[in-house]
């Protein structure tokens, strides 16, 4: 597989979808969902003590995550367009995501493998040898 297969591959397995984020923001944006899913853990957080505490300040921090929830209802499709400018970002600089803990890891370089005997004449194997010397 090639660079470029396996960078798509790997964009494709760790973008973000705009349906899930919606779905999420529908049915369980008051707790943050959307947001632990978008990778903003701690506005995530913040969202969901608003939520299970809210109710202290006469209401006013449920009022508040109310117009926050709508708020992100615009926000989504650039936080999601920030997520997927971030992975290509690393792409480039040869990373790749673990997809558990969203750490970068090194890909180590693939290796050409050329045989030991002389290859046939005009054979790939001696055109690779060729342009490796």
């Amino acid at each position: 597989m090639d660079d470029s297969t396996r960078d798509q591959m790997l964009f494709e397995a760790n973008r973000k979808s705009t349906g899930a984020s919606y779905l999420l923001w529908f049915f369980l944006g008051g707790l943050g969902a959307h947001r632990f899913y978008l990778g903003r853990t701690g506005t995530a957080i913040t969202q969901a003590l608003l939520a299970l505490f809210g109710w202290l300040p006469l209401g006013l921090g449920w009022l508040a995550l109310g117009i926050w929830w709508i708020v992100d209802a615009f926000l989504i499709p650039s936080i999601i367009r920030e997520e997927d400018l971030e992975t290509i970002r690393q792409l480039d600089r040869g990373h790749h995501l673990n997809r558990d803990s969203r750490s970068p890891e090194t890909i180590e370089p693939a290796t050409k493998v050329l045989p030991k005997s002389d290859p046939i004449p005009g054979s790939r194997a001696d055109n690779i040898r060729k342009l490796s010397s």
